[in-house]
């Protein structure tokens, strides 16, 4: 039986669904969690990360465990109490889902220390792991839905520099392999998308899906800065920016890992954009 934490988010929610049509037994946990977050037979229980021990009964005769990295609230957990109630309840085999960022920004303490504490609480875990390091994920374009319904305006900093963002739905199918197949143990996979993509360009195909122009405005970094701290700490704020305006090779290099895994090339920004497109109407 397999355990999804994070079973409500982007890729959580896609994870459950790919192991349930596969016929896999799994239980989807997520403090908010109902009905309407799963498929129809699928077990679910509330349960938070920050707290392990309301997890203890998710656990109970589970064979593997996708980890999400807690997100932007990774600081409050405590990994190596949740990976000693998972082997307490029979969980061998982790698939943690963490962030380029461990390797591309190192120093930074919102997207490398705190990634590679929870990385290495997994490898120290003795349960036989795999860590996914996603780079920037396509559906970061929500934050444009509401000026899109509303306007028909993107607003974004560097118009033209591109990264290679990946499809959530790539990443659960990354992690549904992975949880069902031999042979990926002590392995990690960069997951990007298949092509470098700028903004202007992700805007582009939003306006191409929704069969309507969509104006493009760039922003400054100042303006761009002053919009993200409503929703996010400044140290991620500072090094989202840098990222998205200063990225290095590594962060603009194309991954063979989904084609990989998968035996297929990622999505491209556009296919996401025509599958999801209804958030945007």
């Amino acid at each position: 039986m397999f355990v999804v934490t994070g079973a409500t988010g982007n890729v959580g929610r896609s994870l459950v669904q790919a192991l349930a049509a596969a016929g896999a037994q799994v239980t989807a946990t997520a403090r908010g969690i109902s009905d309407a977050d799963v498929p129809v037979g699928i077990e679910y229980t509330r349960a938070d990360l920050a707290d392990p021990e309301s997890l203890r009964p998710v656990f109970d005769g589970a064979d593997a465990l996708f980890l999400q990295n807690g997100g932007a609230s990774a600081h409050l957990l405590n990994p190596l109490d949740i990976l000693d109630v998972a082997k307490a309840g029979g969980v061998g085999r982790v698939v943690l889902l963490s962030s380029q960022g461990v390797a591309t920004r190192p120093q930074s303490a919102s997207h490398g220390r705190l990634g590679r504490s929870i990385e290495d609480a997994v490898r120290q875990s003795g349960m036989a792991w795999t860590i996914l390091r996603p780079g920037g994920f396509n559906s970061n374009a929500y934050a444009w839905a509401e000026s899109v319904r509303a306007r028909r305006t993107v607003a974004a900093p560097f118009a033209d520099l591109g990264l290679p963002t990946i499809d959530p739905d790539d990443i659960a199918e990354v992690a549904a392999a992975i949880l069902r197949e031999d042979g990926h143990a002590g392995q990690i996979y960069e997951l990007t998308g298949p092509a470098l993509s700028t903004p202007r360009q992700r805007a582009e195909a939003i306006a191409d899906a929704l069969g309507e122009p969509v104006h493009f405005i760039e922003q400054s970094r100042d303006e761009a800065r002053a919009q993200m701290l409503q929703f996010m700490p400044e140290p991620v704020v500072e090094t989202t920016l840098t990222i998205l305006g200063e990225p290095t090779p590594a962060e603009q290099r194309i991954s063979p890992d989904v084609e990989q895994v998968l035996g297929r090339a990622p999505r491209t920004f556009a296919d996401w954009a025509q599958r999801y497109i209804a958030a945007f109407r």
